[in-house]
């Protein structure tokens, strides 16, 4: 596997989005509030998660297959939580 300069930035800025997401999540666990989420937001932004999932999937883009499976799961577990607190 040749991973190029591409990949590398690819995978860089996906850390950084994923990682965007764990203050929320730990702010959740923390306080058990999520008065303050959108639900709607949740709900389109998990949607949108799974289209570029779905989209990396179809044109074998490594960097946007991890990042998405990864940002899915961190983002059904904040909706989750908006569910379960909300």
């Amino acid at each position: 596997m040749n991973i190029t300069f591409v990949d590398t930035l690819g995978l860089i800025a996906g850390g950084f989005v994923v990682f965007a997401a764990l203050p929320q999540i730990f702010k959740i666990i923390k306080t058990k509030r999520t008065r303050d989420i959108s639900l709607p937001m949740y709900i389109a932004l998990n949607i949108g998660i799974f289209l570029w999932l779905v989209y990396g999937v179809i044109v074998q883009q490594t960097a946007i297959i991890i990042t998405n499976v990864i940002l899915l799961v961190f983002n059904l577990l904040i909706l989750l939580f908006k569910i379960k607190h909300g």
